[in-house]
C-alpha cells in the first residue's frame, strides 16, 4: 500500500488510473481544480482536495505523508492553451517548479511528470526516440518540454524523478473526453454517421488509455535506478490520421452493422504536428509494451455508446475541454 497524489486526478486520464490504483490497494489523494467536474467514484482509500495547483501553500499541506507524485493537471491540449495564454502559463509552467520543490520539501520520494510526445512537433524521422530534438509547434509543448528541465534540476537519491511522454491516449474513461482523435473520430461514426478528416497524411502516435495506466503503474514500481533523471516515450501505433478513419469506420460499421455505409470526407488542416515515435525504450529498460490498440479503443467507446455511459455525445459541451474552459472562464 502507498500514498499516492495525482494531480488532475479527476480527468479524463486520472478518474481511470484513481480507480485502478485504489483497486490494487493503494490510498489515493486526487489533488484537482475540478474545471471539468468530478466523476470520481467515491472509495475508503480515497480523498479528494478541490485545489488549484497554482496554490503551492495549499498543495504543500496536502502533501504531508505522500510517497509518491503523479503529476497531471494541466491545460491540456492546444485549443485550451491558446483560449488564454497567460492563464495556461501560470497552470502549466508558472507553478511547476514551486510544486515540484514542495514535493521535495515534504519527503517525496519520487515524482513522474506526464510530459507530452507533442514536444516533437514535426519530424521525418523513421523513428523518434527520446533523445530527438524537441521541436515544439506551440506554447503549450513548448512548456511542457521547459517542466522537462526544471524537473531534472531537483532529482536526488533519495528523490526520483522520472519524465513520460505520452502519445495520444484513446478510449473510454468514466470521466470522458470527446476531443482526442480516435475518441472523435469514432463519436462521429456513430452518432453523425460521417468522418471528416482534417489533412490526413500527418502521423500521429496513439494509446489506449488502460495502457497508459498500466504505464503509471510500471513507473510507480519500478527500480530508483533504472528510471530516475529519464524520459520514456510512451506510445503504441503510429498511424496517419486518415487511416486512423478507416480503421474507426470499419469497427463502429463491424459494431453497429444496421447502421448504413459511413462517409469519410477529407478537409485541409494547418495542424502539421507529425512524428512517428519510438517507446523500444520503456520495453528494453522496464519490460513495458503497450498490450492493446487503437481497434480495442473503438471497441470499448462503441460499447459504452451502446450502454448509454455518454449521453448526448455531439451536444453536451463537457466532453470537450475547450468548451468547458470557454463556459466558465476558468481564471
Amino acid at each position: 500500500m502507498t500514498n499516492i497524489l495525482i494531480t488532475g486526478g479527476a480527468g479524463y486520464v486520472g478518474t481511470a488510473l484513481t480507480a485502478r490504483l485504489l483497486a490494487h490497494g493503494h490510498n489515493v489523494l486526487v489533488y484537482d481544480a475540478m474545471y471539468y467536474g468530478n466523476d470520481l467514484t467515491p472509495h475508503p482509500r480515497l480523498k479528494v482536495i478541490e485545489g488549484d495547483i497554482r496554490d503551492t501553500a495549499n498543495l504543500s499541506d496536502a502533501l504531508w505523508g505522500i510517497e509518491k507524485v503523479i503529476h497531471l493537471a494541466c491545460i491540456s491540449n492546444d485549443p485550451s492553451f491558446e483560449l488564454d495564454e497567460g492563464l495556461s502559463q501560470t497552470i502549466n509552467f508558472d507553478c511547476f517548479e514551486p510544486m515540484v520543490a514542495a514535493a521535495k520539501a515534504r519527503g517525496v520520494g519520487r515524482f513522474i511528470y506526464a510530459s507530452s510526445s507533442s514536444v516533437y512537433g514535426v519530424s521525418d524521422a523513421p523513428d523518434v526516440t527520446e533523445d530527438h530534438p524537441l521541436l515544439p509547434l506551440t506554447l503549450y509543448s513548448k512548456f511542457k518540454g521547459m517542466c522537462e528541465e526544471v524537473l531534472e534540476r531537483y532529482r536526488s537519491p533519495d528523490f526520483v524523478t522520472v519524465t513520460i511522454r505520452p502519445a495520444t491516449v484513446c478510449g473510454y474513461s468514466p470521466h470522458m473526453r470527446l476531443d482526442l482523435s480516435v475518441n472523435i473520430l469514432t463519436n462521429h461514426a456513430v452518432n453523425l454517421n460521417k468522418i471528416t478528416v482534417f489533412g490526413g497524411s500527418q502521423k500521429r502516435p496513439n494509446l489506449h488509455i488502460e495502457d497508459m495506466i498500466d504505464a503509471y503503474e510500471v513507473f510507480l514500481d519500478a527500480d530508483p535506478a533504472v528510471i530516475s533523471g529519464e524520459i520514456y516515450n510512451i506510445g503504441a501505433q503510429n498511424l496517419p490520421i486518415a487511416e486512423i478513419a478507416e480503421t474507426a469506420r470499419r469497427i463502429v460499421q463491424e459494431e453497429f452493422p444496421e447502421k448504413p455505409v459511413i462517409e469519410i470526407v477529407t478537409t485541409p488542416t494547418n495542424d502539421l504536428r507529425s512524428y512517428h515515435v519510438n517507446s523500444d525504450k520503456a520495453f528494453r529498460h522496464l519490460g513495458f509494451r503497450p498490450k492493446r490498440g487503437i481497434e480495442d479503443a473503438v471497441r470499448d467507446l462503441c460499447a459504452a455508446f451502446r450502454a448509454g455511459k455518454v449521453p448526448d455525445a455531439m451536444t453536451d459541451p463537457r466532453y470537450h475541454n475547450v468548451k468547458v474552459l470557454k463556459s466558465r472562464n476558468a481564471a
